[in-house]
Order: structure tokens, then sequence, then C-alpha cells
């Protein structure tokens, strides 16, 4: 059920392929943008290498700070996926393979005609008091501990993970976002006014944006995109109309949450 509080989410990536540049992550904007209709907002977000004291130390910072917490990767069959092991020594649990994740990978590699290789059965392995997450792409599942949700890696899968854990959301209130497009200008000509806005209402998350690109006549195309945040839908609608103002001001042609907005 939703309410009007505000409730967070920290998500942690784990990986060496993530920090030596291997794999590009999109596993951070999946899960934020899953989560903003739910009413939770990410607030922060940490990469850890294939190491498991510094997989706990991150882990318990931010379940201490935040309502839930969501990891990507390191729940394969490989020697260097050790999430499971982080996890149940972040909580005080044992990790074991268990019966009921075993039995859903058996079933799953039976039903794919692929050998159940001991490599593979790794993926059952779970902490003791963790309750399992539906994995709809691959069959091994995930595994929810206390406010912590342990996902895989692979992004479809994570993906597919995320379904089976909205019921399990306590969200609050849902942040909305408008855009005030300023074709033509720079962050540079709205500087100052962004500033008083900003201050003239501390509660709204006001960001600019620019952006570049070239045309088809070969002619760069610049502007700056205006985007305000906030749970207070009459007060983000003054304050769109504020930004529309300020783009005016200084000669723009604003346009109000465009549909292409770059």
């Amino acid at each position: 059920m939703s309410t009007n509080r505000n409730v967070t989410a920290g998500v942690l990536l784990i990986g060496d392929e993530l920090l030596s540049g291997r794999t590009r992550d999109i596993n951070l904007s999946e899960i934020a943008k899953f989560l903003a209709p739910l009413g939770v907002s990410v607030v922060e977000c940490r990469v850890v290498p294939d190491e498991q004291d510094e997989i706990v130390a991150a882990v318990n910072h931010l379940r201490a700070k935040c309502d839930y917490v969501f990891t990507t990767g390191g729940i394969g069959p490989t020697h260097d996926d050790i999430t499971a092991d982080a996890i149940g020594a972040a909580f005080g649990q044992a990790v074991d393979v268990r019966a009921d994740a075993l039995e859903i990978i058996e079933h799953w590699y039976a039903k794919t005609k692929t050998p159940l290789t001991e490599s593979r059965k790794r993926m059952a392995r779970v902490p003791a008091e963790a309750i399992l997450i539906n994995n709809p792409v691959t069959g091994a599942p995930g595994f929810q501990t206390g406010n912590v949700f342990t996902l895989a890696g692979v992004p479809k899968i994570a993906r597919g993970m995320l379904e089976d854990i909205a019921d399990r959301i306590d969200g609050g209130a849902v942040t909305l976002s408008r855009t005030v497009a300023t074709g033509g200008l720079r962050e540079g000509d709205l500087a100052e006014g962004l500033g008083v806005l900003a201050k003239a209402y501390p509660d709204i998350s006001i960001g600019s944006y620019p952006y570049f690109y070239e045309n088809e006549a070969g002619e760069i195309v610049r502007g700056t995109n205006l985007v305000a945040r906030s749970t207070d839908e009459p007060a983000l609608a003054e304050v769109i109309e504020k930004l529309a103002e300020l783009s005016r001001s200084v000669g723009g042609k604003p346009v109000i949450d465009p549909p292409d907005a770059k």
C-alpha cells in the first residue's frame, strides 16, 4: 500500500567487469524506472568488485540507510559468483544449496534438456532465511533477505526478476517529473535564474541538462532541457511555468513536456 512518506532505495552493482569497463551497466536505470511508479526513489548507487568484504560493507551501509536495497551480479555458477555468501555474511545466515531453489533449477534444466552440473547447482546456494525471487528468463532464482533484493547481473534476467517483487514493496508518494525544453539556450544563459528558482522552491528538484547534436545540414543544434521533479503536483506545475518564463526572459522558445525531449 502506497503512502505519502518518502521511500528510498539503494542499488549495489557487483562485478569486476563493471569496474574494468568491460561491461556497461544498464541495471541502475532499469531498477530506478521500475521503482518510480511504485513510489520508491533511488538515492544511492555503489559499484564494488567481486570481493566479499567489499560487498558486505556496501550491503550493510545501504540497508541501514535505505528502505530497500537491490544488488545485481554475482549469483551465477562460477567461482567468482560470491554474492550469496556475502549476503549471508551481512545478515548472519548460513548459505548452502537449498532444496526449494534446487528443485526450481532441476525442473528448468530438465525442461530445456541441459545437463545440470555441479557448477550449475551453485545457483541454488541461498541464505537460510531468504525468500526466493522468480526468474522467468533462465530459471535460477534470485532471493530477498530482509530489505535486500538480490538479482542477476544480466540485465534481461534482472528485469524479469523485478516483476516478482512489486507486491513486496511498500511504496510512498510517487515522484513526478516534467520537462521544459529550451532549444538554442545554453546552461550559462539560464544559470542565474535557475539558482533563484532553486532557492525559492527548495522542496523541488530542479536540474538543467544541456545537449547538442549535428543535424542533416551539418549544423550543430544546441539546447538545454530543464527538468523539475516533485511529489507535489500543484507546486510542480507552478515551477514548470516559472521555468518557461525564465526561458522566455533570455530569448528562448520553451516547449513544456515535449514528447521527444533530448
